[in-house]
């Protein structure tokens, strides 16, 4: 941003601070909207495609006008992370009130575990997602599919619980330390990390270089396409892949269904 979009803003900033400019909440708006395609693009990667993404970006712009509403300037805090949280929160919680996953789609990947578990009780060892579609007479991108919007369902499940803060302010509740971590929690954080970095070390090149890009990096799909000269739907399949590898672990560590 050059010194002149600075102090425009700064501009902008103060007429609507001091007087809800309505012209001025418009410029900030335009400012920040790239800000929800991020989340939107973030959170969208692991929806089924029914979901539409312009709902996604009307529940991300709910979140933006909230926050911009309830920002305080006089705190030492940036806009956009305040933003981020408030449009996040937005898209997550108007997710969970649809119900976005279907019943059919809940009661396949279930039926897609129950496989899994009953393969590797027959062999003694983790199966792959080629033998569990063969035993399911199904197409292994099927596999791919139910298992990646299955984990992401129960992981939105689980943010829903830090993020619904009841009309509090957000910011206030994420930071707000009531409990000193206990040794044991500290413990069993350390070991699944562990756990996680031995199956990660597991994957391929490519799976692994995915998943930093995109959980670390914060790359959308379509981004680490460009960066690694491959299609976006590659990328997608080579994710979903992963996360296919990650799902045994994670379910068992956070009793996802």
């Amino acid at each position: 941003m050059n010194n002149s979009t600075v102090n425009q803003e700064k501009y902008y900033w103060k007429l609507w601070h001091a007087s809800r400019d309505s012209f001025a909440g418009d410029m900030l708006i335009q400012q920040y909207i790239p800000l929800v395609q991020y989340h939107v693009h973030r959170i969208g990667a692991g929806l089924p495609a029914n979901v539409s993404r312009e709902e996604l970006k009307s529940l991300g712009l709910m979140g933006l006008l909230d926050a911009l509403l309830k920002f305080d300037l006089s705190r030492d805090l940036k806009f956009d992370t305040y933003a981020s949280f408030r449009i996040r929160g937005a898209i997550i919680d108007g997710l969970r009130k649809e119900d976005w996953l279907p019943r059919s789609t809940r009661d396949r990947a279930k039926k897609i575990d129950a496989k899994i578990e009953e393969l590797e009780q027959e062999k003694l060892r983790h199966v792959n997602a080629d033998e569990v579609a063969a035993a399911l007479d199904i197409n292994v991108e099927e596999i791919y599919r139910f298992s990646k919007e299955n984990l992401f369902g129960n992981v939105i499940s689980i943010d829903d619980q830090s993020l619904d803060s009841a009309g509090n302010d957000l910011i206030d509740y994420t930071l707000k330390d009531n409990q000193t971590v206990l040794p044991e929690e500290s413990v069993i954080k350390n070991e699944l990390i562990d756990d996680l970095s031995e199956v990660i070390s597991g994957l391929n090149e490519k799976e692994q270089l995915v998943l930093s890009l995109f959980y670390s990096e914060e790359l959308t799909l379509t981004e680490i396409g460009e960066v690694m000269s491959l299609s976006t739907s590659r990328i997608s399949q080579i994710h979903s892949k992963s996360l296919f590898k990650l799902k045994k672990l994670l379910s068992s560590e956070f009793n996802l269904a």
